[in-house]
Order: structure tokens, then sequence, then C-alpha cells
């Protein structure tokens, strides 16, 4: 009986951030003009990352890498978005719905790591300077760095996996989906009877994938403690340029991502949800260039 209800469902119908036909020109144009501002902020702070010479450290290699993860979880949902608000059909094939959240979970998902391994870069340039501006005897080695972000594509990738079968199991009561594209939280809210497995898998096997953030305030805990020992102004100075753009990008990701995702499906409020995913799946990767740009002195010389 699950299996024929389950296959039942060949599409869904994805009702977007509004349906009053009045707010879709404004809603376009908006959504329009933020997307192209991340893609273009973020690319043009790769190109700059890539081509800079004094730009060639781990740091802007882990930057240059965030960038295009943030590219990707904006294109991911974006254009779909785009193109539904100026269609008349918005729905999506069953197992399209199943890859784009597949690959949303795993993009979303490695941002979490590459932040971490940032803040551990923050860490040994502050509390080990001499050591980290070292080139053969740096902490954070180029080679590191790319063992860290392929081990990390590998595990964001078994658990979007994990995730996306599990939705493949639930029995579905309806096809429209309160949201502008397939996420966990609406789907599961799709499901005729509460989803238990995948609701104990979000709160389990899912935070310890994003323990990560704990190795983030752990980073943070030793700089605090290392700038509590600073009696200089110049090297406080430095130390909070170093990292201040990247704690305020820590803390608008998991803030956004905590509200969203860690609470039962029984209180959910689609129509809140969508106002977060859009922050976090477009704001977020708009602002991050922005960010990291009018704080780093290193940056704005390059640019």
């Amino acid at each position: 009986m699950a299996t024929k209800n389950r296959t039942e469902v060949t599409e869904f119908v994805l009702l977007g951030l509004s349906s009053r036909p009045e707010m879709q020109p404004v809603i376009f144009g908006v959504v329009l003009v933020m997307y192209l501002m991340a893609v273009m902020g973020n690319t043009l702070l790769v190109l700059v990352a890539c081509s800079d010479p004094k730009l060639q450290t781990p740091m802007y290699f882990l930057l240059s890498q965030l960038s295009l993860i943030d590219i990707s979880l904006t294109t991911i949902t974006v254009p779909q978005m785009l193109m539904h608000i100026l269609s008349v059909d918005r729905s999506i094939s069953y197992y399209l719905c199943i890859v784009q959240l597949f690959f949303f979970m795993a993009v979303g998902s490695m941002e979490v790591y590459l932040l971490a391994a940032m803040a551990y870069d923050c860490y040994v340039a502050i509390c080990d300077p001499l050591r980290y501006s070292a080139r053969y005897s740096a902490i954070v080695s180029h080679s590191l760095c790319l063992r860290i972000t392929l081990t990390s594509w590998v595990v964001v990738s078994l658990n979007s996996l994990l995730y996306s079968v599990l939705v493949t199991r639930l029995t579905f009561c309806g096809n429209q989906v309160t949201h502008f594209f397939c996420d966990i939280t609406p789907l599961l809210k799709l499901s005729c009877t509460r989803p238990l497995v995948n609701e104990m898998l979000i709160f389990t096997e899912g935070v310890a994938v994003v323990v990560s953030p704990f190795f983030i305030w752990g980073s943070y805990v030793g700089i605090g403690v290392a700038i509590a020992h600073m009696h200089s102004i110049a090297a406080l100075s430095k130390a909070l340029s170093t990292c201040g753009s990247h704690v305020l990008v820590v803390l608008i990701f998991f803030g956004s991502l905590a509200k969203m995702y860690f609470k039962p499906s029984i209180s959910y409020d689609l129509d809140q949800d969508c106002q977060v995913a859009i922050f976090y799946s477009l704001v977020t990767p708009m602002l991050n260039p922005l960010i990291y740009s009018l704080r780093n002195e290193d940056v704005k010389g390059a640019l």
C-alpha cells in the first residue's frame, strides 16, 4: 500500500514564495538581481584569489572554494524558481526533485566543513603566526586543504545520499510543496505519517555530520584567549581583521541553518521556513563576497 501511494506521486508542484499574481514581477526582479550579484561577486572573488600571487595561501584557497560553493548553492535552486515564476506550470518531476534535494544538501553541508577549515586556519594564523608564515613548516598547507576538501565532499555526498534514499521511502499524501525548491522539511511535511526515522536522522546523524561547528567555536575560543593576552593595539587590530569577517559569516549561516532544520516536523512553519531558506540559499551567498572584500585589506588591494 505504501509503495502504491508513493508511486502515485510522479511530480511535485512548487508553490514558490507567494501565490499572489501581482507579487510575481516584484519577486522575479528582486531575486534575479540578488542572484546575479551573488554569482558575479563570488566569481570575482574566485578570480582574484586564484590570480593574485599575494593571495596564494591556504586561507584564500578555502575562500575561493567557499565562493564556488555559494555559486552552486544559488544555482541549484534560483534559476528553477525564476522559470516557475514566469511559467504557469510549476511542477517538477519526482526524481528531479530527489536529485535537487541531494545536491542542495551536499553543497550546503560542504559549506559547513569549509567554514570549519577556515576557522582553524584563522586560529593558526593568530595563535602561532611564526609557524604559519613559514612555508616549510606551515601547519595548514595547500595539500592539507585539498585533502580536507576532497574528504569533506565524500562525507557530505554519503550523508546526502542517505537522506535522499529515506525520502524516497516516504508515503506522500499530496504533491503541493509549500516551497520554491525541493528541501527536506517541506517534503517531510507532505508525509502521510510522522517521519520518525527521518527526524531521528536529522537530530543524530545530521548533528554528527555538522559537528565541525564545535571545532569552529573551539578555534575561536583559542583565538579569544590569544587576543586577551595581546598588549599591542596593532596586534589586536590585525587579529580582529583576520577573523572578523569569518565570525560574521559563521553567525549568519549557522543561525539560519539551526532555525530551519533542527526542530520536529510538527513545529514546521512552512511560510516562515521559505523566508529563512531564501536567506541562507541566496542572501548569504550574495553577502559573503561583500563581507570578505570590504573587511579584508588583502582582497581590497588585489581588487
